[in-house]
């Protein structure tokens, strides 16, 4: 066989991948000034990280684990009022800022508009009017919790 760029011989080449299979290299450069040439030799991808969270470890194969028992069934309180959901994911917080007082509290009676949370999402705050007329029965998310689309936060009846 004739020779590569760089007088390298295909052994040569050989010999340089092996390196970098040896001390797991991501790769090697090769460049040739006189001709502007380069060669790039690449090793083995590294494994993708493992996700946050997932166990280190592989669960054993063996009997599947027994089903949970049905959990007792829950009386659903009757809900007398208007629940107000988030509309968007994010993060509900009760007052404007840390050292102000909340918007609504429970008992608090507010008209159409008003403002009675924040939800912060994606590093904007986003002031949640209520829906209706009424006074404050519940409120369901404490200050600085995740929420969901459609959660519901508060009950003004």
């Amino acid at each position: 066989m004739g020779k590569l760029p760089f007088d390298l011989e295909i052994k040569d080449i050989s010999a340089l991948a092996d390196l970098i299979n040896d001390k797991d290299l991501g790769e090697i450069l090769l460049e040739d000034k006189t001709n502007g040439a380069k060669l790039v030799i690449k090793g083995k991808c590294p494994p993708p990280p493992m996700p946050m969270g997932a166990p280190a470890f592989a669960a054993p194969m063996g009997a599947p684990a027994p089903a949970p028992e049905a959990a007792p069934e829950k009386k659903e309180k009757k809900i007398d009022g208007t629940v107000v959901k988030a509309p968007i994911v994010g993060t509900y917080y009760s007052s404007p800022s840390p050292d102000k007082p909340a918007f609504v509290t429970v008992g608090k009676k507010v008209k159409k508009g008003d403002v009675i949370m924040i939800i912060e999402s994606m590093k904007i705050m986003n002031e949640i009017p209520s829906p209706c007329d009424g006074e404050v029965k519940e409120i369901m998310a404490q200050n600085g919790q995740a929420v969901e689309y459609d959660e519901p936060v508060m009950i003004i009846g």
